[in-house]
């Protein structure tokens, strides 16, 4: 999880892929607005940049009016006023969007999602999780058709598409919006009196379906349905928009629809189940708790650390992102009768402040410190698996193995829940340039790597190991972009995020 820095002067974990957005919506339940900030709020750790919330209701003259309170920083900031619910965001239904920028300049406010807008059917908000691979494109050819762009974001794009559709349907509408689209997303749309939620053909991002009484929620991992005491009811599928509206009989009512009627294998982005989702999240079909203990167990299979004193050796994760995976290393170590013992030997704060700035920028090991320490009891003198779900850059790895060094440990060892990242994401992920991803700053080279953060032996999995691990799913159905360079939509390799800033 990274740590909201408006000055960008530091990142507390630069070893880290930047998490992307977390969207929600819900129709038909008293205080709307308050169930979305819960979910928000246990859909932070996918974007603490940006929250903003839009509500739908109706005034004295039964007109449909549309609210938005949205600002920079974590859910708690954003919504902190005494009355928000009740005077500004009061309604029938809402949409919400946690923002950490792929495309869009970070510290414009404009980008701040939902977007709004009044369009010759109503007002029409939309959020979106996911990155749009021919944005710049559409961009341009709205901008010849005279559209008036008011942000950077490629989000922005899909409203435009929808608001200038010739079609007299609002449903196809946006179908015929969704048709143009290319790339990843994940979307939830607010009309006057419908609630939508779409979902790119090859079903990149996540996105479920819950309901609580006779309400229906939309949201991107199911940890914001627990929250709200909702019960899930399945994914949106690949390829799938989903209509909920008002009827007078049934209370509320879903329709489904094809986006894309050609037959497509889903690709879905595998680091969802590594790193960003919350391991007490569903997503795609599967728990992520259990997908990450059984990537802990393939990464013991294949790369089992043994020490010939047998009351030496002990498994520590990386808090929190990979405190699952070593459960389940450590698990598979004594299937196969070696001694081991799962530690905790890091300590990780939970309050370092989001705008935390170092005096020098050289200075990154004070950033480790601050955020970690060590349990220096637990790791003397013992053989250390440390186990953690990737590496980026490699900096903060460095120094964690330094502060770790500190203890006296025996030997430390450190094993890594994905291969190496070698190539950039274009569905919705942020990573720094290829130059800078350690796996090309090496040229592969895993020995390099492990001189260079100091440590006694390295090993990643295989792609091939990481998908064995993938238990509830064909292998074929994961994008593995970011490790082998094989793009499921076709990028041009010029695009960049900067190209929007």
């Amino acid at each position: 999880m990274n740590i909201y820095n408006p000055n960008n002067k530091f990142n507390c974990t630069p070893d880290k892929p930047k998490c992307h957005c977390g969207v929600f919506g819900i129709l038909g339940t008293d205080n709307p607005s308050v169930r979305t900030y819960y979910g928000l709020h246990a859909l932070q750790h996918r974007g603490q940049e940006a929250a903003g919330i839009v509500s739908a209701s109706k005034n004295g003259n039964e007109k449909y009016v549309f609210n938005i309170v949205k600002g920079l920083g974590l859910v708690s900031d954003v919504f902190n006023k005494k009355d928000v619910f009740v005077k500004e965001l009061n309604g029938f239904a809402s949409i919400g969007h946690n923002r950490y920028s792929t495309t869009g300049a970070s510290k414009s406010r404009k980008n701040i999602q939902p977007f709004l807008v009044n369009y010759r059917m109503g007002n029409l908000a939309v959020a979106h999780n996911g990155n749009l691979t021919n944005a710049k494109t559409l961009r341009k050819e709205l901008v010849t058709e005279g559209a008036l762009f008011q942000t950077t974001s490629d989000t922005e794009v899909i409203l435009h598409l929808i608001a200038r559709s010739r079609l007299e349907n609002q449903v196809d509408q946006i179908l015929e919006a969704l048709s143009k689209l290319e790339g990843a997303y994940s979307l939830t749309i607010l009309s006057n009196d419908k609630l939508y939620a779409a979902r790119d053909p090859l079903g990149f991002r996540p996105l479920a379906l819950g309901k609580i009484n006779d309400s229906f929620i939309i949201a991107s991992e199911t940890c914001a349905f627990d929250i709200n005491g909702a019960e899930y009811i399945r994914d949106v599928e690949p390829g799938e928009l989903i209509e909920i509206s008002s009827d007078s009989k049934a209370g509320y009512k879903i329709r489904s629809f094809k986006i894309n009627t050609e037959k497509i294998i889903p690709k879905h982005c595998v680091f969802e189940y590594i790193y960003f989702s919350r391991p007490d999240s569903k997503i795609f079909g599967s728990n992520v708790d259990k997908m990450r203990r059984k990537l802990g167990k393939t990464l013991a299979t294949y790369h089992a650390v043994r020490d010939p004193d047998k009351e030496k050796l002990i498994v520590i994760s990386v808090p929190d992102s990979s405190n699952t995976a070593a459960i389940g290393y450590q698990n598979e170590l004594e299937k196969q009768e070696i001694p081991s013992k799962l530690e905790i030997g890091l300590i990780r704060s939970h309050y370092v402040g989001r705008t935390f700035i170092l005096p020098e920028q050289s200075n990154r090991e004070i950033g480790v410190r601050v955020k970690f320490n060590t349990v220096k009891g637990v790791l003397e003198n013992r053989t250390v698996v440390l186990i953690d779900d990737s590496i980026v850059r490699g900096t903060t790895s460095k120094q964690l193995v330094k502060l770790i060094r500190e203890a006296n440990p025996k030997s430390i060892h450190l094993r890594i829940s994905s291969p190496p990242i070698s190539y950039p994401c274009y569905y919705g992920m942020d990573f720094p340039s290829r130059e800078e991803l350690i796996a090309n700053k090496f040229n592969g080279n895993t020995e390099n790597i492990r001189k260079y953060l100091g440590v006694d032996s390295l090993e990643y999995m295989t792609i091939d190991e990481m998908l064995e691990a993938m238990v509830d799913h064909d292998r074929e159905h994961f994008c593995t972009a970011c490790f082998s360079g094989n793009y499921p939509v076709p990028v041009n390799s010029k695009l960049r995020k900067e190209e929007y800033d």
